[in-house]
């Protein structure tokens, strides 16, 4: 009768270590200032008075930018928060951020910045291109709710405010009301079937690691519906809001990991058993950035909200499972813990 001797992998432990390591890094160091997040407020233009059919104003993200679409030959200003020109679409198509404009730093921030000394409402515009094609997106506090806290005495499916943005068409003063409403909680359904498909993706990977050093191909599916899920919502956002490359930089690293292991079970069982370390771990890493979108009302993408919220709970009870599943089966390779289990 033969007895399985487990591979000594023990000694290999510290470069695993580093690379879940250099995984977190990876994770937690790419955020942006203030990309557009999950919220529960849903902003909308109400109406735009006189009404002209050379541009096309609509919110983005939820509520988190304004987008503003010229038709070429079309001359639009977008005046910030003290009347001052803060945005100047060009016929041309050039759009222009006036950088001594106060509304151009307190807009950095959804809550509000503090704007440097030098800018001023009275200041002379200096005038600095940020787009073309006669399209911009930008962040504008008159579009969303402005207070980390719940509006007092509303609940859900109130409007919560309705203020104007000045804008002027070719001269002529326009004004773009928005309005904004505390949309309902999400439903958890898809959140529970994700946390149960990740949990039978689990126990096959822990079937497969008795018998295959590529049990990391177990992951491959939902390390594929993470991928589609991140670029899906990194391309609905135009490169001006500052999507998230990590979005589907995360979950494509932790697929490409997955497949790199198929062919090293035979060739190197280590290197195998540390790409499904590495897939696991970045499959944790991408549902912990994205968490805020399991709670809230929207998530800034153009995907379904419930596929959203299914994959990121799949890629985290998976990512988990393959980490325990990877530990578990280095313990079992270690001199000591080998020479304990024989003396039993």
């Amino acid at each position: 009768m033969t007895t399985h001797t487990p591979r000594r992998l023990g000694h290999r432990t510290p470069v695993v270590a580093a690379i879940v390591a250099i995984v977190l890094l990876l994770g937690g160091g790419t955020a942006h200032a203030d990309p557009a997040g999950p919220t529960d407020y849903r902003s909308e233009i109400l109406s735009i008075e006189p009404a002209t059919p050379s541009i096309a104003i609509d919110v983005i993200g939820g509520d988190s930018f304004v987008r503003l679409r010229a038709e070429s030959g079309t001359e639009v200003m977008v005046l910030g928060y003290f009347g001052e020109p803060y945005l100047w679409f060009l016929p041309d198509g050039d759009v222009r951020e006036n950088q001594n404009s106060p509304t151009t730093y307190q807009n950095e921030e959804r809550y509000g910045a503090d704007a440097p000394d030098f800018a001023s409402a009275d200041a002379e515009p200096d005038w600095e291109t940020v787009a073309s094609a006669g399209t911009y997106a930008w962040h504008d506090h008159r579009a969303h709710w402005m207070q980390p806290i719940r509006p007092a005495g509303q609940e859900p499916g109130d409007q919560i405010l309705e203020q104007v943005i000045p804008i002027e068409v070719d001269g002529d003063p326009v004004s773009v009301t928005v309005i904004s409403t505390w949309e309902p909680e999400p439903s958890m359904l898809p959140a529970i079937a994700g946390g149960i498909v990740g949990a039978i993706v689990v126990g096959a990977a822990a079937w497969w690691s008795r018998r295959n050093a590529a049990w990391a191909v177990a992951l491959t599916p939902i390390a594929l519906a993470a991928t589609l899920a991140g670029w899906w919502q990194y391309s609905s956002l135009p490169s001006e809001t500052d999507p998230r490359l990590v979005w589907p930089l995360l979950p494509a690293l932790a697929l490409a990991a997955c497949v790199a292991a198929v062919p090293l079970r035979t060739r190197s069982p280590f290197a195998a058993l540390a790409a499904g370390l590495v897939a696991s771990s970045e499959l944790i890493v991408w549902a912990f950035i994205k968490r805020d979108g399991l709670s809230a009302a929207i998530v800034p993408t153009d995907a379904p909200q419930w596929f959203e919220r299914f994959v990121l709970v799949a890629a985290f009870v998976a990512g988990v499972g393959g980490v325990a599943i990877a530990l578990y089966r280095l313990f079992l390779a270690t001199p000591g813990t080998t020479a304990a289990a024989a003396a039993t």
